[in-house]
């Protein structure tokens, strides 16, 4: 029998090679995935009405007589009560139409009629017919209810046959009162209320990808009218300060700490057990204490970082110090190093780009704090806007402040990536594709940030290369 021909290797090996590193592209197609796929699953959940959408999100909604709750336009209803909801106002409708026929015409008054005719202003909101202020105006809301009679319907959202007969009933009663409109011209006699419409959605707590953009490019970018209200990018500068602020107080009391733990086991011993004990104990069961000590404004905030960091920083730096190579401590007290040269010139300098990376990873522990920290005292910064529109449930505009916190956080984290191969040439590391990607859209800004002259500051030699 003939021998079976060896099977090549599959054309999807090397993605899943076990202990070999994927190629510089495969690695930056992988990276870019990494933040595509969760992407596309918020898409698919937010636009594909067949997978979730448990809500309908109303576009026209009405009073139903006897209900003290009141819907509006943007609020969310189970689609099990939606039909519940809707066939309650059309009852009320058919109720209208049978005194109409028995000849005994409902009265509720103008005041009622008027709140019935306000209905329409969510329907010219959605068109674009009017702006939220105009959508106060009586007048203009009595125009629309006129060019909704004349068969301009709009687009978006669209007036349903039903309610199409509504407008066209409500004009007959309504149109007498021509170009000087007054509430007291209206009739004593009810008017049809406009039927609920809405479309499926998700929750509130979920919003589709477009209306986070929008609702973040404006309050981004749009200007503050009120003096008193700082502007996103204000808030974002003042929650840097309290999570750079806390982070580097932190790390110029612990670190030192750190390496004499880490260096001499008489500190370890005296230090670490009350530590390794402290870091269990949650920092937010402090805030009390620290704004009775620090009053009410951004020092507890900041000591709150420190709380939550320092104990963590002290532990890990420690850990990192204990790892050098001890045949260079061997080598130089061989040398005769006394202890001042070899804490100084042979431990801080081995351990530096670990100890780079430890403080990387902890400026992101640091972020994790940012939020507790503006709640206490008087709540400040983007932790006090996400606070806000929460309670609103305008959630449309809390998670654009969740991410920007997260690209301030990723990106400072990146950029210091990139600088690290600068400041420690000698490991012979390269930065990463996707590290280069953000400094590279930074290097538009200060001069510093750029590669060139990088090299030109960090390495003392750069400067006679280019003579030569």
């Amino acid at each position: 029998m003939p021998s079976a021909k060896p099977k090549g290797p599959s054309p999807f090996s090397h993605w899943f090679a076990i202990g070999k590193p994927l190629s510089p592209r495969s690695r930056t197609v992988l990276t870019i995935f990494s933040f595509i796929i969760p992407l596309a699953l918020w898409s698919a959940v937010s636009y594909l009405p067949f997978l979730w959408h448990p809500d309908i999100k109303l576009t026209i909604s009405a009073e139903r007589e006897g209900i003290t709750t009141i819907y509006t336009r943007g609020d969310h209803l189970s689609r099990e009560f939606f039909p519940q909801f809707e066939a309650g106002v059309q009852a009320e409708n058919q109720a209208v139409f049978e005194a109409r026929e028995s000849g005994e015409e409902l009265t509720p008054g103008r005041r009622k009629n008027l709140k019935t005719l306000r209905h329409i202003s969510a329907w010219g909101l959605g068109n674009g017919y009017l702006t939220p202020n105009e959508a106060k105006d009586d007048k203009l809301i009595y125009q629309l209810w006129a060019r909704a009679a004349g068969g301009d319907f709009g687009t978006s959202p669209k007036l349903s046959p039903e309610n199409i007969k509504v407008v066209k009933d409500n004009w007959i009663r309504i149109q007498h009162i021509g170009d000087k409109f007054s509430s007291r011209a209206l009739p004593n006699e009810a008017l049809l209320k406009l039927v609920p419409q809405g479309k499926r959605s998700n929750p509130v707590y979920l919003p589709a990808p477009h209306e986070v953009v929008i609702a973040g490019y404006y309050d981004l970018f749009t200007e503050q009218r009120d003096p008193d209200d700082p502007s996103m990018w204000q808030r974002a500068l003042h929650s840097m300060k309290i999570v750079f602020g806390g982070f580097l107080l932190a790390a110029l009391v612990g670190v030192p700490l750190a390496v004499l733990c880490g260096t001499y086991d008489f500190f370890s011993r005296i230090f670490e057990p009350f530590i390794d004990f402290f870091r269990y104990l949650p920092a937010p069961a402090f805030s009390t204490l620290l704004v009775a000590i620090f009053l009410a404004h951004d020092a507890p905030k900041i000591a709150l970082v420190f709380v939550g960091t320092f104990f963590q920083l002290v532990l890990v730096v420690a850990n990192t110090t204990r790892e050098i190579d001890r045949s260079l401590i061997e080598a130089s007290q061989t040398l005769g190093a006394d202890q001042r040269n070899i804490l100084f010139r042979v431990v801080v300098p081995g351990i530096l780009p670990q100890l780079y990376n430890d403080l990387r990873i902890l400026l992101g522990w640091a972020w994790t704090w940012l939020v507790i920290a503006e709640l206490i005292g008087v709540k400040s910064g983007l932790t006090e806007f996400i606070e806000t529109q929460g309670r609103w449930r305008n959630f449309d505009r809390v998670f654009p402040v969740i991410f920007l916190i997260g690209f301030i956080g990723f990106f400072t984290d990146q950029i210091l990536s990139w600088l690290r191969v600068f400041l420690f040439k000698w490991t012979g590391e390269t930065p990463n594709a996707f590290s280069r990607l953000v400094a590279s859209s930074v290097s538009a800004g200060p001069r510093w940030f750029q590669r060139e002259v990088l090299d030109q500051r960090l390495d003392p030699l750069a400067e006679r290369r280019n003579r030569k």
